[in-house]
């Protein structure tokens, strides 16, 4: 299983600071979200060029243009850009046709979609590299919020996939029995007084 972490800092030099001191221990680099808003796609040509080695996730969520927003971002230097799962086909499709272009990779995130399982099967279906089964932070925040809903979805959709959405040194074990290939922890690296440390113990735990 490989090791993922997602980076939500908001400027591209707290994200080379942090990319600097975990990236021997991750092998993807993901630009979260609010990165990709606040500093832009100048922000994964830094991160692939400090780490032309890693692969580096452009989390763009893109809900249309798929193929525009696919192109875009791969030509910034992305490895990997995401797609929404509640996005229309013909956006996933899109997004697909730039990324064999560029021969690279689309995830399809499952964040706020109902039928986890069977719109997994339709995305990778349709070229999904794989399949991110998400629960964002405001889902998170929620009382009784559990990371089980996700594992056992992905055990089900059988296909590969990815699980975000609070995954920590204590639940890492629980995400590759789940048979998860990528484990995505953005918090419990980025908030750590020692983002190094932590990053190092998750992939220790990872078996």
């Amino acid at each position: 299983m490989k090791l993922q972490v997602a980076m939500d800092v908001l400027t591209v030099e707290a994200a080379l600071e942090l990319a600097g001191k975990v990236a021997e221990y991750v092998d993807i680099i993901e630009l979260g979200t609010p990165l990709v808003k606040n500093a832009g796609l100048s922000a994964v040509t830094a991160i692939k060029t400090a780490h032309p080695d890693k692969t580096v996730f452009a989390d763009m969520k893109t809900m249309d243009a798929g193929e525009l927003e696919a192109e875009i971002a791969f030509s910034a230097g992305a490895d990997l850009v995401s797609v929404l799962g509640s996005a229309d086909d013909c956006t996933i499709a899109g997004a697909v046709k730039a990324a064999k272009a560029h021969n690279k990779g689309i995830v399809v995130d499952l964040i706020g979609v109902a039928d986890k399982v069977t719109r997994a099967k339709e995305a990778r279906a349709l070229g999904a590299k794989f399949i991110e089964f998400h629960a964002g932070l405001d889902e998170q925040a929620k009382p009784g919020y559990n990371l089980d809903v996700l594992l056992s979805a992905g055990e089900e959709a059988r296909v590969p996939f990815s699980v975000a959405g609070g995954v920590n040194i204590s639940t890492i074990n629980a995400v590759q029995r789940a048979g998860a290939d990528v484990a995505v922890v953005g918090g419990s690296i980025y908030s750590a007084d020692d983002p190094a440390l932590a990053a190092k113990e998750l992939r220790a735990a990872i078996i």
